[in-house]
């Protein structure tokens, strides 16, 4: 089944995420029209070439165009034309940037099923902890809520306060208007004064009442603010970054970082509206104020408070910058103290909007980065400094993978982004998070992740055969550094060498889940021995770094099981002739007489043409097979002569060859 018929396949939640990175700069539509197509293309490589991205982007339209011609539905054939001229509009001038939006949808889809398809949990477990992520939502939306709803309140009542204040000003003008003082003797004694001065004693007191009870009321909010802030905001945001981490390494498609940030914001919000109202009962004050007027003796500590909460609500955040607003920020990155890098003759740069993404990014090479700037927010300015996941600096594409491996084990064993010291003396990680991992990069680089059986094989291979896997411990050093037993690489090593052979030249085969890949040489003559002659199973080699081998049963004479591998295919032979096709083509001489391919059943019982048929190029099987009793060339032999002969010599000698027979 084609990756896109399975994204089809999933529940509207994940589909949801699937519809958020599909837009203008790759509609849907095209993913629809040219599924098939589109998977069967090297998009990661042509993201990285230019040559190869122009090849790819030409054919695109060719195939695009051919899809318009063929659609009899003249509704669909008009958006395709138009969509067939936006994307050429778009990406002529730039065909390196539609490989990568291409390469990123792709990988975010593979993302997407891999989180599907691994939701081992039982239906009960799953929806308790649903209906858990879902009460606490409820929680903080209803305390948000109750805040926002408690800070308008208060906004009607200093409004009230305001009117009450005018009225009793107003009065009180009047009454001096009169051109009698008020301590008048005449003035006092007569009936109306004195009802007057009652009255506004009333009002003032009413007043002096209402500020304190504003006052209080604004204090109980920040104190509710404040409980909000320290008790569930930053908890909620501490595990979302920690949530990032384990994305960053393949683990579960990060979400809620809308909810997230609307929670702030409302918070954000509320601590506005309460610094305004502490404003204007400034203001209030300039105009009525009285012996223990309680507005002077309280609001600069509130107003102290609320700055206080600002400040830290928004460091603790991220800020939101619109597009409109890029052209004005730039990102000023200072040289590391301990080692500077003079290739780059300017170290400031403006961001810009990935279209891919919609994320705000700009890159720098040759520098390590440090960056800090200022903003001014109403009168107070706030410092803003935030930690990037973890960055490897490279010097050689060959230091990738382990540049990758440190990424992967700060990530898994660290939330701290400050912990510079970590690798002077790294952590260990249990097999438990680690096997969890490994499997997170098939899922997430290739598409479908390790069942249990891979990953204890792999746990052997790591920590040796009946080892408690559950108590084990493993070292950055045993991981990355130390090379496996009798073999000149280390575990990763091995392990980045096959997710690249997957990556390019098995991925289909690979999420179809007709490749076992990690199963020991014991363990794979186990489970052949039974089945019938014929059966084989696809397994990575050992021996090799990015190899693939495979292994069939036969009956010997005394009709007991014969087991005949054959050496690795590595990326040379594979970049020549896809692994399905070898598969159908391979054959040898059966009883001295006629060649014949000995693959018959894909591991259990899978017609090897059911497994492989759709995998095969158009072509049929070479003809002029090789009827020598020897085996066919072995990929290492292979390897040595391509080494020597051009590609036509090597045609031609094989060819030669093919006409003695």
């Amino acid at each position: 089944m084609s990756q896109w018929k399975q994204i089809q396949q999933l529940d509207i939640k994940f589909l949801e995420q699937v519809d958020y990175f599909y837009d203008d700069n790759f509609p849907m539509e095209l993913r629809q029209v040219l599924a098939n197509w589109i998977e069967t293309q090297d998009w990661e490589t042509a993201s990285n070439h230019e040559s190869m991205a122009t090849v790819l982007f030409n054919n695109f339209l060719i195939q695009l165009e051919r899809q318009c011609s063929q659609e009899q539905n003249f509704l669909h054939r008009h958006n395709l034309k138009r969509i067939f001229h936006q994307i050429q509009g778009k990406y002529k001038a730039n065909p390196l940037h539609m490989a990568t939006v291409i390469c990123n949808c792709l990988r975010e889809e593979r993302r997407i099923l891999s989180t599907a398809s691994m939701e081992e949990q039982g239906p009960l477990e799953k929806s308790m902890q649903s209906s858990a992520a879902l009460e606490k939502q409820k929680v903080l939306d209803n305390k948000v809520a109750i805040i926002r709803s408690s800070v308008q309140m208060l906004d009607q009542a200093v409004k009230y306060l305001e009117d009450m204040q005018d009225d009793f000003d107003f009065r009180y003008k009047t009454l001096q208007l009169r051109g009698e003082p008020l301590t008048s003797g005449k003035n006092r004694n007569s009936l109306s004064m004195k009802q007057e001065v009652t009255t506004l004693q009333e009002i003032l007191n009413r007043l002096d009442f209402k500020r304190k009870e504003i006052l209080s009321k604004i204090a109980d909010v920040i104190k509710e603010i404040d409980a909000l802030i320290s008790s569930q905001l930053n908890p909620e945001l501490k595990e979302w970054k920690r949530r990032q981490q384990i994305a960053c390494i393949g683990g579960p498609v990060l979400i809620g970082l809308d909810q997230l940030q609307n929670w702030f914001t409302l918070t954000a919000q509320s601590l506005f509206q309460i610094k305004r109202q502490l404003d204007k009962l400034g203001e209030l004050i300039l105009k009525v104020t009285y012996e223990s007027d309680p507005i002077p003796l309280q609001r600069p500590q509130m107003e102290e408070q609320v700055k206080y909460l600002i400040y830290h609500l928004i460091k603790s955040t991220v800020e939101v910058v619109t597009k409109q607003e890029i052209s004005k920020l730039t990102l000023l990155i200072f040289p590391c103290r301990n080692r500077q890098f003079f290739i780059l003759t300017h170290n400031t740069k403006v961001m810009d909007v990935e279209e891919s993404t919609g994320c705000l990014s700009v890159e720098f090479r040759h520098l390590v980065l440090h960056s800090e700037f200022y903003f001014k927010l109403l009168i107070i300015t706030v410092s803003v400094q935030t930690c990037s996941l973890p960055l490897v600096v490279i010097s050689n594409v060959s230091q990738l993978p382990g540049g990758w491996a440190s990424v992967m084990w700060y990530n898994l064993l660290t939330d701290d982004p400050k912990n510079l010291g970590f690798f002077s003396n790294p952590l260990r990680a249990s097999w438990s998070q680690l096997s969890e991992v490994l499997s997170w990069q098939f899922s997430s680089f290739a598409g479908r992740g390790l069942n249990k059986e891979q990953l204890n094989m792999l746990g052997d291979k790591l920590l040796g055969q009946h080892a408690s896997y559950n108590d084990c411990q493993v070292s950055w050093s045993k991981f990355w550094k130390e090379n496996i037993p009798g073999k000149s690489f280390s575990f990763w090593l091995w392990l980045d060498s096959i997710l690249d052979l997957i990556k390019k030249h098995l991925l289909p085969v690979w999420i179809d889940g007709y490749i076992m890949g990690f199963v020991s040489k014991e363990m794979e003559r186990a489970l052949l021995k039974e089945k019938e002659p014929g059966t084989f199973l696809l397994r990575f080699s050992e021996s090799h770094l990015g190899g693939i081998t495979f292994t069939w049963v036969e009956q010997d004479e005394n009709g007991d099981p014969k087991f005949i591998s054959v050496e690795p295919y590595t990326k040379n032979r594979l970049n020549a002739l896809p692994i399905a096709d070898i598969i159908r083509d391979y054959k040898v001489i059966a009883d001295g007489v006629v060649p014949e391919n000995p693959l018959k059943f894909l591991y259990p019982d899978i017609p090897k043409d059911e497994a492989f048929g759709k995998h095969y190029n158009s072509h049929g099987p070479v003809q002029n097979a090789c009827s020598s009793p020897e085996p066919p060339m072995s990929p290492g032999m292979f390897e040595i002569i391509t080494q020597h002969l051009s590609p036509f010599e090597f045609e031609s000698a094989v060819s030669n060859i093919f006409n003695i027979f």
